[in-house]
């Protein structure tokens, strides 16, 4: 799915010019495309949108410290760099963006069905296998899994 996120009011009612980097990330916008949907066709984007990584999990128990690695496609630069404590679809974690995935650890995981969310940016042309996202309990290995692998193609 790419989104184009929806600019906020730059003035208060009073008149008062709030500056960008005291103002909070908007989480509205409008989308603008979706992919195929289908496992054999990827999903087509170009050198400069912004795509919001979407990560759905769904756990049938209660897990403690909780490790979600998710591994970046080729060709594509996080937008959110800053690690930081984040909450999010009613559930709180670190985040910590690396050169190679994007972290999140979860200190409880209740059951139930939670989204995690993150920004990156199409830097580079090309066709790229997007990376897996894996999530495993860390006292408890074998609670574990991953998502399956997907094409994209990047174009100018």
């Amino acid at each position: 799915v790419l989104v184009k996120r929806l600019n906020e009011e730059e003035k208060t009612k009073g008149g008062i010019i709030i500056p960008d980097t005291a103002k909070e990330k908007p989480q509205n916008g409008k989308v603008v495309m979706v992919g195929a949907g289908k496992k054999d066709e990827p999903m087509e984007v170009k050198v400069g949108d912004k795509v919001i990584v979407r990560l759905v999990i769904e756990t049938d128990r209660a897990m403690e410290f909780v490790h979600l690695k998710d591994l970046r496609a080729s060709g594509f630069e996080p937008t959110d760099v800053l690690s930081g404590y984040r909450w999010g679809s009613g559930l709180g974690y670190y985040q910590s963006t690396r050169d190679l995935a994007t972290h999140f650890f979860i200190d409880y995981l209740p059951r139930g069905k939670y989204v995690v969310e993150y920004p990156v940016t199409v830097a580079q042309a090309g066709a790229y296998s997007d990376g897996l996202a894996t999530l495993q309990c860390m006292y408890a290995p074998e609670f574990s899994g991953h998502t399956e692998g997907n094409r994209i193609v990047a174009a100018w």
